[in-house]
């Protein structure tokens, strides 16, 4: 066996190992692997898939291959697992990436999944249903589903109108903005950035940019813990909420000399500019947990940089010519999913998200016709169906 084999042999052994454990903790996908063993809705189905790669992940592609699909895949910028895309190779699943890859590498990669002709889509971002149509390929695809929101705003905005296949939006399902974005994300959210940076959360001042489902928990949590926390949201309504929930509410640029760090959760590009950066005081830190890293000016502000240095991984110095410096975390990428050692959403949160995923796409694969084409939100039934699933999987546990 050569030295390259034993690495990927290893990998996968490492990956397997993790997989099980996390398996063993997502019942309600268990009890949906079974029941796809027997029905097989994905049999002489090929679904491409985008997603960030982790072993949470893994048991969602277990369960769609235990129905019958071929998977063919990729992971998201920066996010991928490698010992986790060496497990599913091992099941048979053709997997893109590595965690290194370059953004231009991960464009490779979704155009690697789009080579092998999929049928359907399991995607994150609208990466690929943006390619497809690019391709003129449409007519190929029966449908998928998009997890985030940053993908469903995709869908409705620049692809409006240019999808003519359904795509169930799981990220506008009300259980997944409860259970996954808010809880989930706010707990990964606070977690994450106490494990990456060894800060202290009580007493500190946090900006939360965005006061969607994401950032409402971010917001609700950093509080909880002690954290003092400003709110910046455009959207008059969501403002008028975060207020009457307590917070201080204003500009990014009118908070940038209060708060100590700054975390953009809204799924829209710079919205956290140079203008806030040049205010913010000396040691500021900047997080990004929306799905893309566009949310900060990462660009601008290497360019103002006079100097660089990273200083653990996730956590890189940036120095700035007036003799300020700025801390980033994974460069601007969802740094709880791409910063040391990610964890992601929790468990539970994860298995409610991914049933979800599972459901909306047995429902396209075996009654697209009675869809209507481009995005569309999960269908009530399989929304109140997975809430019960997951109150009798809450009280089994009690």
């Amino acid at each position: 066996m050569s030295a390259s084999q034993q690495t990927t042999t290893e990998l996968a052994r490492k990956g397997a190992a993790r997989v099980e454990w996390i398996r063993s903790r997502m019942p309600l996908l268990a009890a949906m692997r079974d029941e796809f063993a027997t029905r097989q809705p994905f049999a002489g189905h090929r679904i491409g898939m985008s997603l960030h790669i982790e072993p949470k992940t893994a048991v969602l592609l277990e369960t769609l291959q235990a129905g019958g699909a071929e998977i063919v895949g990729t992971g998201n910028h920066g996010s991928t697992q490698d010992d986790v895309v060496a497990f599913l190779r091992e099941q048979g699943m053709t997997v893109f990436g590595t965690r290194d890859d370059t953004l231009e590498q991960h464009h490779v990669n979704i155009a690697g999944v789009l080579d092998a002709a999929p049928d359907m889509l399991l995607d994150n971002g609208g990466d690929l249903a943006a390619g497809i149509v690019e391709r003129g390929a449409t007519a190929s695809i029966l449908g998928g589903t998009e997890e985030t929101t940053s993908g469903g705003d995709r869908l409705r905005g620049e692809l409006a109108g240019a999808v003519p296949f359904p795509v169930i939006v799981i990220n506008d399902s009300l259980l997944k903005a409860i259970g996954e974005n808010k809880h989930a994300v706010g707990q990964s959210v606070v977690e994450s950035f106490m494990r990456i940076t060894n800060l202290m959360v009580p007493g500190r001042r946090f900006v939360v940019v965005g006061y969607g489902w994401c950032g409402r928990g971010v917001a609700h949590y950093l509080r909880a813990l002690g954290g003092k926390v400003a709110v910046v949201e455009v959207d008059e309504l969501k403002a008028f909420e975060a207020a009457l929930d307590g917070f201080r509410v204003s500009t990014a640029v009118d908070l940038a000399s209060w708060g100590d760090v700054f975390i953009t959760a809204t799924g829209h590009a710079d919205v956290l500019t140079m203008d806030a950066i040049e205010r913010m005081h000396d040691g500021a830190v900047l997080a990004n947990c929306g799905h893309f890293p566009w949310e900060i000016d990462v660009a601008g502000l290497r360019a103002a940089a006079v100097a660089s240095r990273e200083i653990d991984d996730a956590i890189e110095r940036l120095d700035l010519a007036d003799g300020r410096h700025v801390i980033l975390l994974a460069g601007g990428r969802m740094f709880n999913l791409a910063g040391r050692e990610p964890k992601g959403n929790s468990l539970e949160s994860m298995d409610l998200g991914f049933l979800l995923q599972t459901l909306s796409l047995e429902r396209v694969a075996t009654s697209a016709a009675s869809l209507a084409p481009g995005a569309q939100p999960v269908p009530d039934d399989i929304d109140r169906t997975i809430a019960r699933r997951m109150l009798a999987a809450m009280h089994a546990s009690e």
